[in-house]
């Protein structure tokens, strides 16, 4: 186990390596961002759903890895990887329904708090069921794909997390006309604005929370195909994408969707950036401590707005 001093000498080490060869911090720059976008698509589906719903959904991450499981069986039944992509999105939109018909709909317009602790209750059996289906074991699929070399073969780019990052924003941006263009998105997005009125509109509140909840999961399907075709997946690995996916939407906010394209693709450099200068056993440390970061800088700025207007 590498001690802190050990890591602060690593960690400058790496630094003069990035200073005196900037070519690897293009290399780290690109991955970042193909990266990025994954995390993105994930956060989208959580501000959804805590917009719309009021609900901060501490089983997102659990949803992604479940979503890679559901290719995984797909393509161990011989379907290629890529058309699992939309078999995961539609599996993960009916688990999605099923939850909230189950747990979820007792929870809306219940206090936060309540809602923290019956999602992350959910996270955890979601844990243990993968684990018993699918074993400890770490899972991945190849996706055929090869490798670009650039800058004389000092950049090396796998194609998987090109097509990983186009399929991203290319969903990202059919969720965004969706929820502008359609009669349904337009419904949902009444609802997040004000539920009751919506309600006294006609609007059918349940159905648009459950539709929403569906699909969130749906979207966390579609993005734990991309993450087993592009990383690998592991029944415990859910907790990581649900921080990132909460670190973005507090910093982006609810609703700014270019926000949180943004926040997702810096997160996504950040975390590559750090995770070559501090090692591999800090990653997951950087991405903890950033969150304490975000939340203590976010409630400085909100205490500053208050003080400002009142």
């Amino acid at each position: 186990m590498m001690t802190l001093g050990r890591a602060l000498l690593f960690g400058m080490d790496n630094l003069q390596i990035l200073f005196s060869a900037p070519i690897f911090s293009l290399q780290l720059l690109i991955d970042g961002l193909l990266i990025g976008a994954i995390f993105a698509l994930a956060a989208y589906g959580m501000a959804l759903v805590w917009g719309v719903m009021k609900i901060i959904n501490f089983a997102q991450g659990e949803f992604v890895i479940l979503g890679g499981y559901m290719a995984f069986a797909f393509s161990r039944a011989g379907v290629h990887p890529f058309f699992s992509v939309p078999m995961s999105t539609v599996s993960l939109y009916i688990v999605g329904w099923l939850l909230h018909r189950l747990v979820i709909f007792r929870i809306v317009e219940e206090d936060l708090f309540i809602s923290i602790l019956a999602t992350f209750g959910i996270s955890i059996l979601m844990q243990q069921l993968m684990n018993q289906v699918f074993t400890a074991d770490v899972q991945t699929v190849d996706s055929g794909l090869s490798t670009w070399f650039l800058f004389d073969g000092n950049v090396t780019v796998l194609q998987i997390k090109v097509v990983s990052f186009a399929t991203a924003l290319v969903l990202g941006i059919c969720l965004a006309v969706f929820m502008k263009k359609t009669r349904l998105g337009q419904t949902i997005r009444a609802t997040a604005q004000n539920a009751r009125a919506a309600r006294i509109m006609g609007i059918d509140t349940d159905k648009v929370y459950c539709t929403t909840f569906a699909l969130n999961a749906a979207i966390c399907g579609a993005c734990g195909a991309l993450v087993l075709m592009t990383w690998v997946i592991q029944p415990f690995m859910g907790l990581a994408y649900t921080i990132r996916s909460f670190m973005i939407v507090i910093v982006a906010g609810i609703g700014n969707v270019a926000g949180v394209v943004l926040a997702g693709l810096g997160l996504g450099a950040a975390e590559n950036f750090a995770g070559f200068i501090l090692g591999a056993e800090f990653q997951a440390a950087f991405i903890f401590s950033l969150l304490v970061v975000i939340l203590v800088w976010r409630n400085f700025a909100l205490r500053l707005k208050r003080r400002y207007l009142y």
